[in-house]
């Protein structure tokens, strides 16, 4: 039996969800670098907790609530740039492009530290 604990992570990292975006989606943990905020966002939207979403949003720009469509399948994710955005910087980009069953989806991300932790700020879609 595959458990939550033991399935790999969506995000793409080796190891276990529970090990990987498991722990900041559960409140262990908060992400260390902006490029592991979006593949714990990935995460979350692969496992439909839209309140981790809305909690990693800077206030400035997260919506009021959040409605995800359960019948989305996501299927993969991959980094393609990274700017900034480690424990040395308030501000970073997160360029990706995240899979689903029929389609692709390309982001280039803002995200910055609000009281310590990286929030996500808003993204613009760059043409394929």
């Amino acid at each position: 039996m595959v458990t939550m604990t033991s399935r790999s992570c969506p995000c793409g990292l080796p190891g276990p969800y529970a090990q990987c975006c498991g722990r900041f989606h559960s409140g262990d943990a908060v992400a260390p670098t902006a490029e592991t905020l979006m593949r714990s966002r990935y995460s979350a939207f692969v496992h439909g907790d839209a309140g981790y979403l809305l909690r990693t949003w800077h206030p400035r720009t997260r919506p009021e609530r959040l409605d995800l469509d359960p019948r989305m399948r996501w299927t993969g994710l991959e980094i393609l740039d990274t700017v900034d955005g480690s424990a040395f910087h308030t501000t970073g980009v997160v360029e990706f492009r995240a899979c689903y069953r029929g389609g692709a989806l390309r982001e280039r991300s803002r995200f910055e530290r609000v009281d310590g932790g990286w929030v996500y700020v808003d993204g613009e879609f760059p043409a394929e």
